[in-house]
């Protein structure tokens, strides 16, 4: 199936896709064959793709890449590049390809040194590929000294490499980067939109769809997670209960302390996994003997601090993400609080508890609803800086209390 088939409800950007993919087809044809290239073109060397949490940046970024990488011989049939079929699309969706280099933020910052090697390689010619891409997952958290070094590489690019930057917005990205890209903004998708691409795409039951489309109000990742597996349901049901259970100081600082505990569970359960194939990967590169006893080769220690580092850094970052996701969920209890006590005709994403919701709704008023949408907005700030998570969500669930 085509690689846009994953893009749900952006129909607008994948024609401006689609339509940069052409012409960027025909360029290296041109440059190839040594043909007069096309007198104009929609294809650049930069592009930003901004959007909410859920709308698809990154998949548009990486379709939009496999697309560029595509070699379907029905191209020159007039095809669309992008025919999710060929090696080329392929390796790109799947994230093998040697030309496709993928940035992901392991922390809170992605640092020079995560960049380094990276903006380097922007400057080679393609190895096997038509172009060198450059996909920066999450270039709002570039840090000053890694976004100058992004900025020097997209100031000057090579002649075939195309740096595709993910932010939430324009304003998370340094004006002299984004006054040098592209700019395609994507829209949250309609909870029917991504209903219906979860019944088409994973075989989900129409209701059970539509139950987690409207739970994550069109964010298409958690709604895939949400309807495929039962431990993340499980943890959604157990963040929803929390409005509940905040009636006294020791229950707040008990409610929290399980919430930072879950939190830091999953970080371990998914991190211990990867680290260890990391770290046997690389003690196998760096020469050392089977067995994690086994002593290593002289000078390498700086390597394993350094990956180490990188893996305590990650774990963080991933504990983070999981709170966050219990932020955004408990956003959404209050939100239908507040949308019962205005009486608004706005539809309810937390059907399945709406004798829980009725009950908060009549014990308090909208004010009190607002002030704790702030506490949790709050507590979301804290930890952007860095804030011991414990504290900043025992600050949270003590200021729910008081509403």
């Amino acid at each position: 199936m085509p690689v846009w088939d994953d893009l749900v409800g952006q129909e607008r950007v994948q024609t401006q896709l689609a339509a940069a993919a052409r012409d960027a087809d025909a360029l290296v044809t041109a440059t190839v064959e040594g043909t007069e290239p096309p007198a104009a073109s929609k294809m650049t060397h930069a592009w930003l793709f901004t959007g909410p949490p859920g709308s698809g940046r990154t998949t548009a970024a990486r379709a939009f890449a496999a697309a560029l990488q595509c070699t379907s011989p029905d191209r020159a049939l007039g095809g669309e590049p992008g025919c999710g079929f060929c090696d080329g699309c392929h390796t790109t969706m799947v994230g093998t390809h040697a030309d496709v280099s993928t940035v992901v933020a392991v922390g809170n910052q992605i640092l020079v040194a995560d960049m380094r090697d990276t903006v380097r390689k922007s400057y080679t010619s393609p190895a096997t590929g038509r172009w060198q891409i450059i996909l920066v997952e999450d270039a709002e958290r570039l840090n000053e000294k890694s976004a100058n070094a992004v900025l020097k590489a997209v100031e000057e690019p090579a002649p075939r490499t195309v740096w595709l930057l993910c932010s939430p917005s324009v304003e998370d990205v340094l004006p002299t980067i984004r006054s040098r890209c592209r700019h395609l903004n994507l829209s949250t998708p309609s909870v029917t939109a991504v209903a219906d691409m979860l019944v088409r795409r994973d075989g989900i039951e129409p209701p059970t769809a539509l139950a987690a489309a409207r739970a994550t109000q069109g964010h298409v990742d958690r709604a895939r997670r949400l309807a495929t597996d039962p431990g993340a349901r499980e943890r959604r049901s157990s963040v929803l209960k929390l409005p509940l259970r905040v009636d006294d100081v020791g229950a707040c600082l008990k409610a929290a302390q399980e919430l930072v505990d879950a939190a830091a569970e999953d970080a371990k359960l998914v991190a211990d996994e990867v680290d260890t194939k990391e770290t046997e990967e690389l003690r196998a590169a760096l020469g050392a003997g089977a067995g994690a006893g086994s002593r290593m080769p002289r000078g390498t220690a700086g390597v394993m601090k350094e990956l180490e580092d990188r893996q305590k850094r990650r774990r963080t970052r991933t504990q983070r993400d999981t709170l966050e996701l219990a932020l955004t969920d408990l956003t959404g209890f209050y939100r239908d609080v507040l949308a019962l006590q205005l009486g608004s005709s706005v539809e309810i994403a937390n059907e399945e508890i709406r004798p829980d919701l009725d009950r908060i709704a009549r014990a308090s008023g909208p004010e009190r609803t607002l002030r704790r949408i702030e506490a949790i907005i709050a507590c979301r700030d804290s930890l952007d800086r860095n804030v011991a998570p414990l504290l900043a969500v025992e600050a949270m669930t003590l200021a729910l209390r008081a509403g």
